[in-house]
């Protein structure tokens, strides 16, 4: 995918994320795929984010790592049926990303 630099640091900076060069800006952005699942949370109550895609799929396991380990997203309760089951609720953050991405 081809990108303007200087349409991606603006883009990047209406976040409230800024750079000092372009490995860190990568960094700091969610891929498609997190913003896709972040969103799917601002119309469910609480933030609650999905354990599954539109397909019905379970959402992969590095894309809850990396919104959790981004902050953008935290644990919400233990599935005592399933405990490997990450149950996720968006962050203010997240919901922020979200909604600007």
């Amino acid at each position: 995918m081809f990108a303007d630099r200087t349409l991606t640091r603006h883009e990047a900076s209406s976040f409230g994320i800024f750079a000092l060069n372009d490995n860190e800006l990568e960094v700091d952005l969610p891929t498609l795929l997190e913003l896709l699942y972040l969103r799917r949370g601002l119309a469910q109550a609480g933030g609650k984010l999905p354990l599954f895609d539109l397909d019905g799929q379970a959402v992969a396991p590095a894309i809850v790592r990396r919104c959790l380990d981004r902050g953008w997203a935290e644990p919400w309760f233990n599935n005592p049926l399933k405990p490997d089951w990450l149950v996720c609720k968006l962050t203010e953050a997240g919901r922020q990303l979200a909604t600007t991405g």
